[in-house]
């Protein structure tokens, strides 16, 4: 990440959220289990940046798509891939992160 990009994602309004604040309250915002307060400022902060705005819709997005899938819903082969990429980065390994083909 950027120096540039490190700033704006810890920019924080006066009395508001950061960004990077925003990022780990966005699926209990989604599930509705923020205070009314922490609410109002999530709220606030995303009406005035957009790229929270975008965000919190992908996540919005996302969370309706996976909701629908199910364990039995994946084959065996991508099941695996699944339990071996999280294992990889439970362990800190490279391997959760290579983009590389065949891995």
């Amino acid at each position: 990440m950027t120096a540039t990009l490190r700033r704006l994602f810890r920019r924080r309004p006066p009395g508001g959220l950061a960004c990077a604040q925003l990022v780990e309250l966005v699926t209990d915002y989604l599930e509705d289990a923020l205070s009314p307060a922490d609410r109002r400022r999530f709220e606030e902060h995303v009406s005035r940046c957009d790229g929270c705005t975008t965000y919190v819709e992908q996540i919005g997005q996302t969370l309706s798509l996976l909701g629908r899938v199910t364990p039995d819903d994946l084959s065996p082969e991508a099941r695996r891939d699944l339990l071996d990429a999280f294992r990889d980065w439970q362990a800190g390994g490279a391997a959760a992160t290579d983009p590389s083909p065949g891995r």
